[in-house]
C-alpha cells in the first residue's frame, strides 16, 4: 500500500478480556483486589528488607528488586484495564500504546534476568557455601542488578524505536486487554520483516540466555546433591531453592503457553496472559514468605514495633483519663 492510501492511526480499541457485558463487575472486583494484592505485598517485602538489617543480604538484596518489577509490570497493564472495564471505553492512544509496550517489555525483560540472578546466586549458596560471601560481595551484587536494568533498557528501547517507524492503516482494532507486540505488529500495513528478524534474534537470545543460566544453575545444583545425597542435603536445598524454583516455573510456564505453544492468538493465550502479567506478581510474595523463616520473623518483629509505638502513643491519654 503506497503512502498516499494510508492514513496515520490516532488511537487504538483493546478489545479486553473475553467476557460477557453481564460480567463485568464481578470481574473488576476480582482484578482490582488482585492488583492491591500485588502492590501491597511487592511493597511488604521491600519495606521488610528495608528495614530488617538481618534480610541484607544478596538473595533479599535481588528479592526487593524483583518486587518493585512485579509492581511496575502489573501497573503498566492492569490499570488501563480497570478503567477500561469501569468506563467501558477500550480506546488507548496510539503514544500511550507504545508507551505501554515499552514499559511491559523493559519490566518483563527486568523480571527474566532478576530470575536468573538469583539462580545463580542460589547456585553459589548450595555449591560453594564457603566462598559464598567472597563471591556474592556487594560490588558484584550491585553490577548484576545494575546490567539487569541496562540490559532491559536497551532491549524494550531497541524494539520500540523499530516500533515507531511502523505505519498503521485501517485496522486498529487490538485483540487483547493491553498493547501486546505480537498482536501490535499485525496492525501494521508496513514491512514487518526487520521486527520480526529482531524479535527472533536479539529477542531470543535475550529470553533464553537467562533461561540457560536458570536451568544450569539448578542442573548443577542437582548434580552437587547427587553427588553424596542426603536427607538433611536434600531438605536445605529444597528450602533454599524451593520459592525460586516455583517462582520460575510460573513465569517461564505461562511466557511458553503465550509465546511458544499457541498457533494462533485466542482467548486461552489472553487467560495465560493474565497468568504472568497479573497472578504470577500477585503470588511471589506470598511464595517467597509463606516457607521463609527470615521473612515470618521480619514481619513478626514490623507487628511488634508497630504494637509497641501504639501501647506508648496511648499511654500517656491513658494516664491522663486515669487522673
Amino acid at each position: 500500500m503506497g503512502p498516499e492510501n494510508q492514513s496515520r492511526v490516532s488511537e487504538f480499541f483493546l478489545l479486553g478480556l473475553p467476557m460477557r457485558p453481564g460480567q463485568q463487575r464481578g470481574f473488576f472486583t476480582l482484578f482490582l483486589g488482585m492488583y492491591l494484592t500485588t502492590v501491597l505485598g511487592n511493597l511488604l517485602i521491600i519495606l521488610l528488607i528495608k528495614l530488617d538489617s538481618r534480610l541484607h543480604t544478596p538473595m533479599y538484596f535481588f528479592l526487593s528488586h524483583l518486587a518493585f518489577s512485579d509492581i511496575s509490570l502489573s501497573s503498566v497493564t492492569v490499570p488501563k484495564m480497570l478503567t477500561n472495564m469501569r468506563i467501558q471505553q477500550q480506546s488507548i492512544s496510539y503514544v500511550g500504546c507504545i508507551a505501554q509496550m515499552y514499559f511491559f517489555m523493559f519490566f518483563g525483560g527486568l523480571d527474566n534476568f532478576l530470575l536468573a540472578v538469583m539462580a545463580y546466586d542460589r547456585y553459589v549458596a548450595i555449591c560453594h557455601p564457603l566462598h559464598y560471601t567472597t563471591i556474592m560481595r556487594e560490588g558484584l551484587c550491585v553490577l548484576l542488578v545494575a546490567g539487569s536494568w541496562i540490559v532491559s533498557f536497551v532491549n524494550a528501547l531497541l524494539h520500540t524505536l523499530l516500533l515507531v517507524r511502523l505505519s498503521f492503516c485501517a485496522d486498529n482494532t487490538i485483540t487483547h486487554f493491553f498493547c501486546d507486540l505480537t498482536v501490535f505488529l499485525r496492525l501494521s500495513c508496513s514491512d514487518i520483516s526487520l521486527n520480526d528478524l529482531v524479535i527472533f534474534t536479539e529477542g531470543g537470545i535475550f529470553l533464553f540466555l537467562p533461561l540457560g543460566v536458570v536451568l544450569g544453575s539448578y542442573v548443577r545444583i542437582v548434580m552437587i546433591i547427587l553427588r553424596v545425597p542426603s536427607t538433611k542435603r536434600l531438605f536445605k536445598a529444597f528450602s533454599t531453592c524451593g520459592s525460586h524454583l516455583l517462582v520460575v516455573f510460573l513465569y517461564y510456564g505461562t511466557l511458553a503457553g503465550v509465546y511458544l505453544f499457541s498457533s494462533a492468538w485466542d482467548s486461552k493465550d489472553i487467560i495465560a496472559s493474565v497468568m504472568y502479567t497479573v497472578v504470577s506478581p500477585m503470588l511471589n510474595p506470598f511464595i517467597y514468605s509463606l516457607r521463609n523463616t527470615d521473612i515470618k520473623q521480619a514481619l513478626e518483629m514490623c507487628i511488634r514495633r508497630v504494637n509497641i509505638c501504639k501501647w506508648q502513643s496511648l499511654n500517656p491519654l491513658i494516664a491522663v483519663r486515669s487522673k
